[in-house]
């Protein structure tokens, strides 16, 4: 059986459900073409970065790749797939590893993509409730969410702190004076410790990612940190996924030297609008040298921003207060919750379950706020 079903035409322009993964392979000269041109997009729409998450978490006869084409040219993608429980939904692939989830809109049709592609969402919606996660404020899939005749959610996601695109003499320089001198200092500092930057080439990618994840465990050791990262199938889908995205240009790896050692290795993801800094991995006797290892991996990054047009540096999600002493700016991602009237009910029960969550993290936040004021 075809893994690719014809679900709606819209002028020249016709929607397709993908449903096979040899398909979804197949698609990447087109999605990477339509990646260029969809201003929105972020690292974590690639097609290799997609791709790679499916071939390691997808789970047979899930996959939903609404596509839609005009000619030969794909104009519009929403990578989803099928989930069955808590509830039947269809959400982005990627997961939780992922930071961004979003669909794909050519710029220059954006428009006419955007109607085409919600009435093939729409007509997926008959059996199952769409569930955009973590889209970024300005992304595509707000298009589709404006265009929605049907039941329609929006809550809040996850926070992201977002910094501008510029140098790191600029970043120091929205400090204040006495912060923005220790900031130097502390640059000052790696280079008397000698400690030196290199970009890794596309063959030397895998064996740094390796490495990688090898210092990130070191870091770690004794506290708690995200069980996903010490998996085979993260590591595997990280060197499957950044190999290509660094031949394209999609990613850094870039690895710091002490004494000719490797003592951290750092990988940035890149897109048109924004640069992230993903994961990091670092030895603890670079902290024992007194190196601040956040300014000399931010100082790394700033270097693929400088000049590139790209508007926004962004430390991803996490609200982790190492990252407030740069004065970023909070965003929070979105849940764009659609679904027809059938599937209602589907949306009322996840805008509940969220409302309860929230309430729960207020709860829990007030307890340990009088718990650690009591003498």
């Amino acid at each position: 059986m075809s893994g690719t079903l014809q679900t709606a035409v819209r002028g020249s322009s016709r929607t397709e459900l993908v449903t096979d993964e040899r398909e979804f392979a197949a698609l990447e000269p087109a999605w990477g073409r339509l990646y260029r041109r969809c201003g929105a997009a972020t690292p974590f729409q690639n097609h290799a970065w997609l791709h790679s998450w499916w071939l390691s978490y997808g789970m047979p006869g899930r996959l939903r790749l609404m596509v839609v084409r005009d000619g030969g040219e794909l104009r519009a993608v929403a990578p989803l797939m099928r989930q069955r429980r808590p509830l039947p939904a269809l959400v982005p692939l990627g997961g939780s590893i992922t930071d961004y989830g979003d669909v794909l809109l050519d710029d220059e049709y954006a428009d006419r993509a955007a109607a085409t592609l919600t009435e093939g969402l729409s007509e997926a919606a008959r059996s199952a409730l769409i569930d955009f996660r973590e889209v970024r404020p300005g992304g595509a899939a707000e298009r589709i969410y404006e265009r929605w005749r049907g039941p329609r959610r929006r809550v809040r996601d996850s926070v992201c702190l977002e910094l501008p695109a510029t140098s790191m003499d600029e970043l120091a320089g929205r400090l204040a004076s006495s912060k923005a001198q220790r900031v130097r200092a502390k640059l000052r500092k790696l280079t008397a410790l000698g400690v030196e930057q290199h970009v890794v080439g596309p063959d030397g990618v895998g064996a740094a990612l390796h490495r990688l994840l090898e210092l990130h465990r070191l870091q770690w050791e004794g506290r708690s940190m995200t069980a996903e990262h010490v998996q085979e199938r993260f590591c595997e889908h990280l060197v499957r996924s950044v190999v290509p995205m660094v031949r394209s240009g999609d990613a850094v790896v870039t690895e710091f030297r002490l004494d000719d050692s490797v003592v951290a290795v750092d990988l940035t993801l890149l897109s048109r609008c924004l640069v992230g800094g993903y994961l990091y991995g670092a030895h603890p006797r670079l902290r024992e040298r007194k190196a601040d290892v956040a300014v000399m991996l931010l100082s790394a990054c700033t270097r693929h921003t400088e000049g590139s047009g790209r508007g926004t540096l962004s430390l991803l999600r996490g609200d982790e207060p190492y990252k407030h002493h740069w004065r970023p700016e909070t965003v929070v991602n979105q849940r764009l919750l659609l679904a027809r009237h059938r599937t209602a009910p589907l949306m009322s029960a996840v805008v509940c379950d969220v409302a309860a969550r929230n309430r729960g993290r207020e709860l829990m936040r007030g307890r340990q706020e009088q718990e650690g004021g009591r003498p």
